[in-house]
């Protein structure tokens, strides 16, 4: 394991706020850098910003993220689902920027974050919703609403070719510039595995073959969108 920082904090103070929209995010994209912070004794929380009620399985699919969460290490009372009329679970809804903006920075102060970490401005699978978070927390970054000790930094969104290298698209994840970089090993896999396949409702035939080949759920990276620390490399 290596870290660089330029701060003096270390990993253990570091509080984390996860911001994703739908439940299996979390695990689908978000894994490697759960598994790897929570090693470290980082202070993991998520806000899921909806139920995932597209095909009127909310309740299940919230249950499911408990699931997955409790296999990730994040208990249940650091999770917060939003269930709001104007967010709902939608590619072709458009989510108020505003209100996203208001829901995620009153969660920030509340908690105290010094980190959050969501998507950037493609959503790594193209979602609507994926896409109007990172604009809502760009916002926060540009308009000054976020604490200065609040480092924001989005994931980074890769071609369709290394996406699905799996584990050989590793090193490349290592040598590229980024900000953050988290890796995970066999085990680690396995454990990102297990919290996909909380998330029965969604298991249709092409997500095993993404639990497969995806390279983030062996690997994230991270870029800034405001000021924060200098890179970071765990692995």
């Amino acid at each position: 394991m290596k870290v660089w920082s330029s701060r003096e904090t270390s990993i253990s103070e570091i509080r984390v706020l996860i911001v994703t929209a739908h439940p299996d995010d979390e695990c689908m994209f978000f894994a490697p850098t759960i598994i790897r912070l929570l090693e470290l004794n980082a202070q993991i929380h998520l806000l899921c910003l909806s139920e995932g009620n597209y095909y009127n399985q909310g309740i299940q699919r919230k249950q499911e993220l408990l699931n997955s969460c409790a296999v990730l290490g994040i208990p249940a009372s650091r999770i917060t689902i939003v269930n709001h009329k104007e967010l709902p679970d939608n590619p072709n809804a458009e989510w108020s920027i505003s209100l996203l903006s208001a829901v995620i920075v009153k969660h920030i102060i509340a908690h105290s974050f010094n980190m959050v970490l969501t998507f950037d401005g493609r959503g790594v699978s193209g979602h609507a919703n994926h896409i109007a978070i990172h604009k809502a927390v760009s916002h926060l970054a540009f308009s000054g609403q976020v604490p200065k000790d609040c480092c924001l930094l989005s994931l980074v969104t890769v071609g369709l070719l290394r996406k699905y290298l799996c584990f050989l698209e590793l090193p490349i994840s290592w040598l590229l510039p980024s900000r953050l970089c988290c890796i995970v090993g066999l085990q680690g896999y396995r454990q990102a595995k297990a919290a996909m396949l909380c998330h029965r409702t969604q298991l249709l035939w092409f997500r095993y073959l993404y639990i497969t080949f995806s390279r983030y759920m062996f690997t994230n990276t991270f870029q800034i969108i405001s000021q924060g620390p200098k890179d970071l490399k765990i692995y």
